[in-house]
Parts: C-alpha cells; sequence; structure tokens
C-alpha cells in the first residue's frame, strides 16, 4: 500500500482528547502520513489558546488557521472554516479527512471532502442528543463515507439513515484509550500545576444551549447561585465558544473572589481526566458527565436539555435548571452509588481505527456514496 495522507480537523480541546491517540498511532506508523489542521476554539486566547496543547504532542504536520467569528454567526465560521480548509485540502491532497463529532469545524471538514472527491471518516456519529448539534452530527454523517462509532447503537442509527454496513467500524470512544492509559499525571501533580488547594472538590463544566439562547444568561447565573449556596469546592471550567457562551463567562466573573472556586478557561485533557477521576462529582451539562465520568465511577449532575437524549445511568442524576432543583441534586449526590459502565468500548480504539485503515476493504469504499434501505 502506498503512503497514505491521512488529514485530521480539530477545532475544540474536546475534540483534540478524541482524536490524539489515533493521530499518534499513526505517527508511529510507516505507512501512513497524518496532518492536522487546527482552528477554532484552539487558536482563542479566551479559552486557553490549546493550540500550545496540540504543540506539545511534537506532530510533524501541524497548520493552524484562525475561523472566529462572532458567536451569533455560526453560519459565517462554517463559510470561513470551509475556505481555510479547502485551500490546505488542495494543497496537500490527502487520501481522507477524518473529522469528530458535532461542531461547525466538522461539518466544514465533511463538505470539503465530499465536495473534492475525498473520503470522509467521520468519528462517532449516529448518537443522539439534542439541540442544534443532533443537526449538525448527522449531516455530518451523510456526508461521509466511512463511520467510526462508539458503539453498536449507533451503528444502528446509521444503518437506519441509509449508510452501507461496511463502512462502519464500531472501535469505541477514542478518549477511553487516554482514560485509562498509564500516562495519566497523579493528582498531586495535577493540584501543584494549576494550584488546586482543596482536598475533596466537584468539577463544573456548564456548555450554552443554542436552541435556548433567549435563557442562557438567566440560567448561567442561576448555575452560578447554586454553585455559591452549596458550599462545596469547585474547579470550573470554561464553556466551548457557542453562541451564549459569553453570558457564561460573564456569570463565572461572580467566583473570582470565592475561595472555594478555581475557574481555568482551560485544562490540559490528561490533567482534566485525573481531575475528573479524583472528584466528588461533576455538575453542569457536558458530555463528560455523561460519558467519561461513567467510566471513573464517578456520579454526575446533569442540568438542563442539552445531554437530553445521552444514554443514562443510575449514576447521572437529572436536574431543571432551578436553584433550589440543582442543590438539592447537590445534597443528593452523596447517595448515589458509582455505576461504572463500558458502552463506549474498552479503550482499544487506537488500534482498531489502524486496523481499518490497513485493511483493503476500507479503501475500496466508493466515493459515490450509495444509500441502503433498511428494507432491502
Amino acid at each position: 500500500m502506498d503512503l497514505k495522507k491521512i488529514l485530521f480537523l480539530t477545532g475544540t480541546r474536546a475534540d483534540f482528547g478524541k482524536i490524539k491517540g489515533l493521530i499518534g498511532v499513526l505517527e508511529a506508523n510507516r505507512k501512513f502520513e497524518p496532518y492536522l489542521f487546527v482552528t477554532g476554539m484552539h487558536l482563542l486566547h479566551k479559552y486557553g489558546y490549546t493550540l500550545l496543547e496540540v504543540e506539545r504532542c511534537g506532530y510533524q504536520h501541524i497548520h493552524t488557521f484562525n475561523n472566529h467569528t462572532h458567536e451569533t454567526t455560526m453560519d459565517l465560521t462554517l463559510a470561513k472554516t470551509i475556505e481555510g480548509f479547502s485551500t490546505y485540502v488542495k494543497s496537500i491532497k490527502p487520501d481522507v479527512i477524518v473529522v469528530h463529532g458535532d461542531r461547525v469545524e466538522a461539518l466544514a471538514g465533511a463538505i470539503v471532502g465530499s465536495l473534492n472527491n475525498i473520503l470522509v471518516a467521520h468519528i462517532e456519529g449516529g448518537e443522539i442528543s439534542g439541540t442544534i448539534d443532533e443537526l449538525i452530527r448527522h449531516s455530518v454523517s451523510k456526508l461521509s463515507h466511512i463511520h467510526y462509532t462508539s458503539n453498536d447503537e449507533a451503528k444502528k442509527r446509521l444503518l437506519q439513515m441509509g449508510e452501507l454496513p461496511e463502512s462502519i467500524y464500531t472501535i469505541g470512544s477514542p478518549d477511553i484509550d487516554v482514560m485509562f492509559s498509564d500516562h495519566l499525571p497523579e493528582i498531586e501533580e495535577v493540584k501543584r500545576y494549576y494550584e488546586i488547594p482543596f482536598r475533596d472538590y466537584a468539577v463544573a463544566m456548564y456548555h450554552p444551549v443554542t436552541t435556548e439562547v433567549d435563557t442562557i444568561k438567566e440560567d448561567a447565573h442561576k448555575f452560578v447561585e447554586s454553585l455559591k449556596k452549596s458550599r462545596k469546592n469547585y474547579v470550573v471550567i470554561f464553556p466551548n465558544n457557542d453562541l451564549g457562551s459569553a453570558s457564561i463567562i460573564e456569570a463565572y466573573q461572580e467566583l473570582n473572589d470565592h475561595k472555594r472556586f478555581r475557574v481555568f478557561p482551560s485544562i490540559r485533557f490528561e490533567y482534566f481526566l485525573t481531575l475528573l477521576k479524583h472528584s466528588s462529582f461533576i455538575i453542569g451539562n457536558s458530555s463528560a458527565g455523561i460519558r467519561e465520568a461513567p467510566y471513573y465511577g464517578i456520579p454526575s449532575i446533569d442540568i438542563g436539555t442539552r445531554q437530553k437524549n445521552r444514554v443514562k445511568l443510575k449514576s447521572v442524576i437529572n436536574s431543571e435548571c432551578i436553584v433550589n432543583n440543582i442543590i438539592e441534586a447537590i445534597e443528593g449526590i452523596k447517595d448515589i452509588n458509582s455505576e461504572k459502565m463500558q458502552i463506549f468500548g474498552f479503550g482499544e480504539s487506537a488500534s482498531l481505527f489502524l486496523k481499518s485503515l490497513e485493511s483493503t476493504a476500507l479503501w475500496n469504499i466508493n466515493h459515490q456514496k450509495q444509500f441502503k434501505d433498511i428494507n432491502e
């Protein structure tokens, strides 16, 4: 097999955490030459300028592109990303474009690939959640030729969408590989690095729900008020940069002078995992409370509708964004029994990803997509 160029696109700290193990396994293999297009939140100092985290990995081919527009113009961000990504794609001529999840950057990557007759591989398609994210995720799946799903339920949904069985590879969620690797830092190192003085603490992450923009400011203040009234210690991490994020960051200003809070624009992925692993619980509406936390047996409080249709466990308490309800959930977290799960794989994603790329079958996938009726 000739040397294959595999181009990954990353726009956030979250999707980079998912794909870094996949990039690493290709860096160590002479059959493949990975490239990385870095854009989105990675280049915003307000959110921690996480390009630095990408560069620390020492990849050979990193290209940066600033796609930033105002948070109210996701459509223009999409257009700008398409323009920048298209230019880069035409310069390196990749064999496969790899995108993750449900962000506009992933949609841009899938559009560029499909319209330029380049195979597009989508990681973690076929999942359901809610809000605009779900519309984007399913759109990316329909623009993609290859699918790397986290479990069989996601695979079934892709089959319902007319995707071909031979185009779907169930590899689990790639961040599980990192979660149980031998390379995570010790908790003492993490606390020292980020100057976190707490012995016991919870992790708080609250993202905007773009379809509920009219109530985001009010909900953000309710969230902050609930944390303050709970009298517990919190490590708070900024939201993503979707529409409404400014209102959440503004609400966090109330926490600046409180000794029970440490607020960060971003935390390095492996350091975040260690913090999560040793926390009392996680609260907010991040997918980390639904996916990663249960793998560590950490209970979570899920607020509002952002993760409404995700997999739910007994270790997840659902709460409306009402101060008294949230406080009640926090007080009840001590009675929650830890419940570990393994429904997003077993930490073998990188090896299964590599195996698929080494197979002849993948490279024989038709660039001209076909729709398979489920009744056939």
